[in-house]
């Protein structure tokens, strides 16, 4: 009945994707389509526009749902009830569209992500409009992401290509579509989706991002660090992404010889305390930075890896994320927590789960120089390491692990042989690992 209410209603409300909203309030509709942009963007205040939508109609579920997601996203989950529960109250007096998006989101903020995928398909069959439920299920920090399914990559991009004759040239449809080419090495279509998403809305964070991954892809350190640098300038540190993009910025730095810049990046931008992002992108960043400055020759700072090594302990001790535990692994081996290490190898959680235990194996022999036993634990995981979620660039940073070990234990053909064969492009410009 209120799907018909709303379709009859000559004053209905529309979101920027034409999905209809049950609010009478402009003032809420324009404060939510601001938030949603934002959020859609890695943009700052976020959640301060979704208060405002709330403020200006207290009725309005999506600005409730959409505020508890923003503070999942945030790292502020535990602030997320309050509004989960408003919108799940306000729901059956909406459109059928809203009853579906609160309970999707519902599902997501209860940690049932596999369930939540099979949802969002469902519900874009009738709405596939709704960017707002398709979100979760894109980028490699996203449901699908983080599935531990084998193929996860073809399924994404599947998932997507058959909505873009719905988004036309939509900036944020072509940021997540670039991306989920990208990652499958379709380089030349997703080079011109990251276009088109740019020219859209050229300070779009995720679409900048997604462009340091083209370059990356393409070897080109120096254009790469220079794009993100100049586009990182203008970027607020409370932003979303500013913390990751300040990730691909130490670690080019670190690549093309600029290592004092490299440790000013991560002090200044990085590690706890010293950077806000949320929570998952500090551990990773931060562990993955730390091993990757010692594969390329810097000394191992006991101090830094103790640091996240304690922040890993506090929000991903053993999570079930493995792309985040096989992070927390990696810290809590560098700096010799053995107790914290064991939890993960006898108790791995996650559908990814078996391959998690080799992996944390592996790290641990990598911070005992044990290197044979790191070519037995994570040489097999590169075949399927899609599976731990991210990027092929963070993921990269088990191959150059390997590649490493091979190195320091007389194997310096096998170590190259093995780069070029996997990172061609990054091999012929030359490697980030000291020695070879």
């Amino acid at each position: 009945m209120a799907e018909n209410a709303m379709s009859n209603s000559a004053s209905a409300l529309e979101d920027r994707y034409g999905n209809r909203l049950s609010t009478s309030s402009s003032a809420a509709r324009d404060a939510y389509v601001v938030g949603v942009d934002k959020l859609l963007s890695a943009g700052t205040g976020i959640d301060e526009a979704f208060r405002d939508a709330i403020a200006a109609d207290e009725g309005f579920a999506l600005a409730h749902i959409a505020l508890a997601r923003t503070l999942q996203v945030l790292g502020r989950g535990n602030e997320a009830k309050a509004p989960l529960e408003r919108a799940l109250a306000l729901a059956p007096a909406t459109t059928a569209r809203e009853q579906s998006h609160v309970a999707i989101f519902a599902t997501i903020l209860g940690g049932r992500g596999a369930e939540a995928v099979s949802m969002i398909a469902g519900h874009i069959k009738d709405w596939p409009r709704d960017a707002m439920v398709l979100a979760p299920a894109t980028g490699v920090f996203g449901l699908i992401g983080f599935s531990g399914e084998s193929g996860r990559e073809v399924e994404q991009l599947a998932l997507l290509e058959p909505l873009a004759t719905h988004y036309g040239d939509d900036w944020w449809f072509r940021t997540v579509l670039a991306f989920a080419e990208i990652e499958l090495h379709r380089l030349d279509s997703g080079y011109r989706n990251i276009e088109a998403a740019l020219r859209g809305f050229p300070r779009n964070a995720h679409a900048a991002h997604i462009n340091a991954h083209l370059f990356y892809e393409k070897g080109e350190r120096e254009e790469g660090l220079a794009y993100l640098g100049r586009w990182n300038a203008a970027y607020p540190r409370e932003g979303q992404l500013h913390c990751h993009i300040s990730w691909h910025l130490a670690l080019w730095s670190l690549e093309t010889g600029r290592r004092d810049q490299a440790w000013k990046i991560y002090r200044e931008a990085l590690h706890p305390g010293g950077s806000w992002g949320p929570q998952i992108n500090v551990l990773t960043d931060c562990a993955s930075f730390l091993a990757r400055a010692e594969l390329a020759g810097e000394p191992r700072s006991p101090e830094l890896w103790s640091e996240i090594s304690r922040y890993a302990a506090k929000w991903f001790p053993n999570s079930g994320i493995i792309f985040a535990d096989m992070h927390s692994a990696l810290a809590f081996a560098m700096a010799g927590d053995e107790e914290a290490l064991a939890r993960i190898i006898e108790n791995p959680k996650g559908p990814a789960a078996d391959i998690l235990a080799p992996i944390a194996r592996g790290f641990d022999g990598f911070a005992r120089g044990d290197w044979t036993r790191v070519v037995d634990e994570l040489k097999p995981i590169l075949q399927t390491h899609e599976r731990v979620g991210g990027s092929r660039a963070q993921r990269d940073l088990l191959e150059y692990s390997v590649a490493c070990a091979l190195l320091r234990s007389g194997r310096a053909d096998e170590a190259r042989q093995l780069i070029a064969s996997r990172r061609p492009r990054n091999a012929a410009r030359g490697l980030p690992l000291a020695g070879i």
